[in-house]
């Protein structure tokens, strides 16, 4: 019974509040790609001057994300792939559920230390942010691995969307399960493409700061 209700809070939680950031983020950083870094700054400024931004911060993406993402790893860690016996859609998005999940949790885990941590011990300031970024997308390494955590992310938020509906009894029958799933692929693909073209917008020169420091880079492609 106790795994039940877990299980339920991290479908909630993968939703609302982890999904509703996912996409309020994905809008922030395309700001990037349609009016540059001005539009970028204006967009985290507005974000870190909401009242009581911290607590918001740790109440509603900080603690719901170190549950989805811990139990999500016992979940991948207990799963039964049975895709050798079935390969239909469905067992391998089951599969590829738990793959993103796991890849996921690593891209979220580096991109907060290379961003949010650093502002918050003082090496960097929001303002100095879309440099970080710049940094990140300039380099060809790390701009590839950034492409895959943030499409296995989308994948995990889209196909996590269509589980919740199931899971919550909001598409119950078949048919509404595959109207569901054609709308749930139709945001992957939606949130990726406006994803990578923010990075892309990054690469833009305007968003170059030589004051920033980062060490993670230079250590992964040392």
């Amino acid at each position: 019974m106790k795994g039940f209700y877990a299980r339920r809070l991290h479908s909630l939680l993968g939703i609302i509040p982890l999904g509703l950031f996912f996409i309020e983020h994905m809008i922030t950083n395309f700001s990037a790609y349609e009016g540059g870094k001005e539009s970028f700054d204006q967009g985290v400024a507005f974000l870190n001057g909401l009242p009581l931004v911290l607590f918001l911060e740790i109440v509603f993406i900080f603690l719901p994300l170190l549950y989805h993402g811990i139990y999500g790893l016992y979940i991948a860690y207990q799963a039964k792939p049975n895709n050798n016996h079935f390969g239909n859609e469905r067992n391998w998005r089951y599969t590829l559920q738990r793959v993103t999940g796991v890849l996921t949790f690593i891209y979220v885990a580096w991109h907060v230390y290379d961003t949010r941590f650093q502002v918050a011990l003082g090496n960097v300031t929001h303002e100095q942010l879309g440099g970080i970024m710049h940094n990140i997308m300039t380099n060809p390494v790390t701009f590839v691995l950034y492409a895959i955590g943030v499409v296995s992310a989308c994948f995990h938020f889209s196909n996590g969307l269509w589980s919740f509906l199931v899971t919550w009894g909001i598409t119950v029958g078949p048919r509404a399960q595959r109207v569901s799933s054609y709308i749930c692929m139709t945001i992957f693909v939606v949130v990726a493409v406006m994803f990578i073209l923010s990075m892309v917008a990054f690469r833009n020169v305007e968003f170059q700061d030589p004051t920033v420091a980062f060490e993670s880079i230079r250590a992964l492609v040392a």
